[in-house]
């Protein structure tokens, strides 16, 4: 898609794209949001237009916005964008599960808004970061991790996510090796590949996650007989954006102490 000028009116209909448009100073081009991005700075005085499963179109067409952008994957989601297309609006729609893709989006994003080099700068300071980190813990042996985004009903980050190549760039190594983003796992897997560390994942998916030292089995852990047990933030982890390079750095210095800077 190509707009005739840079976009002035943008909703992004998922938080990691609001965070990438502040990042690159594009906040003001922000027309809406979406519920749950009240608590994103600098958002919270726009008006909601529904969330990111369930945009209300009535609301966005108020809006007026000269672009729409929204996260691939979601069937639900994606029926309600094409409802908007139905209207006449612009929208794109971005996968985000890795590095690469979260720099493609940014360059994207930067032409659609006019600010290119500012894009560009931004890909190249968190492109160095994470090769000085890969260099960092390149003699270190890989950690091995498990990446707990619900419990019970245990759900677990799978290769095909953003986590997984956090926890890469962090000179870890991902127990789980389905290649979907989100993998329903078993227990007794979990007990059998018996990870070194494990990551606790806390959020809306994962509200109120039980201590694994009070769950059945979970003391027969490495990581919890070890204390290599993390709570992290979802938004920090999970959410592709700015701050994965920061969650990237910070697991590293968790799973390799000794030679973190």
């Amino acid at each position: 898609m190509q707009l005739k000028a840079p976009a002035k009116r943008i909703i992004a209909l998922y938080g990691a794209f609001n965070e990438l448009l502040l990042a690159l100073g594009a906040g003001d081009s922000l027309a809406a949001r979406t519920v749950a991005d009240a608590d994103i700075p600098g958002l919270a005085h726009l008006p909601a237009i529904g969330t990111h499963m369930r945009p209300n179109a009535e609301l966005i067409v108020q809006q007026s916005p000269d672009l729409v952008i929204q996260l691939a994957g979601r069937n639900e989601a994606l029926l309600q964008t094409e409802a908007l297309r139905g209207l006449g609006l612009n929208v794109l729609i971005f996968e985000m599960n890795s590095f690469e893709q979260m720099f493609g989006v940014m360059e994207k994003l930067g032409q659609l808004t006019g600010r290119e080099a500012e894009a560009s700068k931004l890909i190249g300071a968190w492109q160095k970061r994470l090769a000085d980190l890969e260099a960092h813990y390149a003699n270190q042996e890989p950690v091995s991790v498990f990446y707990e985004v619900r419990y019970p009903n245990l759900l677990a980050a799978g290769r095909g996510g953003i986590v997984d190549d956090i926890m890469a760039h962090a000179g870890a190594r991902n127990v789980v090796t389905d290649e979907k983003k989100l993998v329903r796992f078993n227990e007794e897997a979990l007990l059998a590949a018996d990870p070194d560390a494990y990551l606790v994942q806390r959020g809306p998916m994962n509200p109120d996650p039980q201590p694994l030292d009070q769950r059945p089995h979970y003391k027969n852990l490495r990581a919890v007989r070890d204390g290599r047990v993390l709570t992290v933030d979802e938004d920090f982890f999970a959410r592709p954006g700015p701050r994965s390079v920061d969650a990237a750095e910070a697991l590293g210095r968790f799973l390799h102490p000794q030679a973190a800077r």
